[in-house]
């Protein structure tokens, strides 16, 4: 199998797509960003890397950090970590705050909006806001193997002026005891995890273990155990397209996490991380143009999780 060839002809056969969908304008400086921009990267645990396009320039990553975050915080708090937020697909759009009033604060899944919160929430634990945002870039730095890896200070601030709903959110859920922090401080934890950049290819390299049972197949360095490898992995496949998981699922096939930036993020388990970037969404929040070329992939490599 040529995976250059794969990756070169799935580039080819969508350029003239770029600028499908619909940029996150909702966010202000995410509206700025170039709709016609387009890469992929995919990255093997033999430690080849197949890219094309746009594949080395850094993006928002927004919701693709809650993978990272949930890693560090199931490490931190192992399975009590699910006493405050659920395992279940929830149905609804990313920020919706309908369930969290039913089912008493407990938001269904860490990759909705509510969830990613809670998760933020534990991961700062009992120390400052600074350690735990350090320990999530560290993180990424090394598992990229760049230290150029930071925040966008201005996406950042345009989240927190936009953030109305998120602290709605936020606050509904400190009022029924959920939260061990302030909300303003989780919510700064939670604006700059979102407003981190990354290249399509330090994001396939950063997310690597993930297809290796949670190892660093480069370093030998073991990122989290297995058990808990499988568990970030399943909740990608069934929460990490929100209210469109399932119909990833159905034509993809890869455990995969969107973000509004137009990143995805997906993984086959012992085969590849794939990183892909266009910033035009569908209207689930979505990439439309890397989901094509998700499901494209996977036809070209018959590597659905699914067989």
């Amino acid at each position: 199998m040529d995976l250059q060839e794969i990756v070169d002809d799935t580039y080819r056969a969508l350029a003239d797509s770029r600028g499908a969908g619909k940029v996150a304008d909702y966010i202000p400086a995410l509206a700025e960003v170039d709709a016609a921009k387009f890469g992929i990267a995919v990255v093997t645990p033999d430690g080849r890397r197949f890219t094309a396009g746009d594949a080395a320039e850094p993006f928002s990553i927004q919701s693709i950090s809650k993978v990272f975050v949930l890693a560090l915080a199931i490490d931190r708090h192992g399975d009590a970590l699910f006493d405050v937020v659920g395992r279940e697909p929830s149905g609804d759009p990313f920020n919706s705050i309908v369930q969290l009033e039913r089912e008493r604060g407990i938001p269904r899944n860490p990759f909705i909006n509510a969830g990613a919160i809670v998760t933020t929430d534990r991961l700062i634990d009992r120390r400052s806001d600074e350690d735990a945002f350090d320990e999530l870039v560290s993180l990424l730095r090394k598992l990229a193997r760049d230290d150029s890896v930071d925040y966008d200070r201005d996406v950042a601030q345009s989240e927190s002026r936009t953030g109305a709903r998120n602290r709605s959110l936020a606050y509904f859920m400190e009022d029924f005891g959920r939260l061990l922090n302030p909300v303003e401080t989780v919510l700064g934890v939670y604006f700059r995890q979102c407003a981190l950049t990354m290249s399509c290819e330090q994001l396939a390299e950063a997310a690597l273990f993930l297809a290796c049972d949670g190892v660093d197949p480069e370093t030998g360095h073991r990122v989290t155990t297995t058990a808990r490898c499988r568990r970030i992995n399943s909740l990608m496949l069934t929460c990490g397209h929100y209210d469109n998981s399932g119909q990833f699922a159905f034509e993809v096939g890869f455990c995969g996490k969107s973000g509004v930036g137009g990143g995805i993020l997906a993984i086959v388990p012992d085969r590849a991380s794939i990183a892909v970037w266009s910033p035009g969404l569908n209207r689930e929040g979505t990439s439309l143009l890397g989901a094509r070329a998700l499901r494209e992939i996977a036809e070209r490599t018959g590597w659905s999780i699914f067989g």
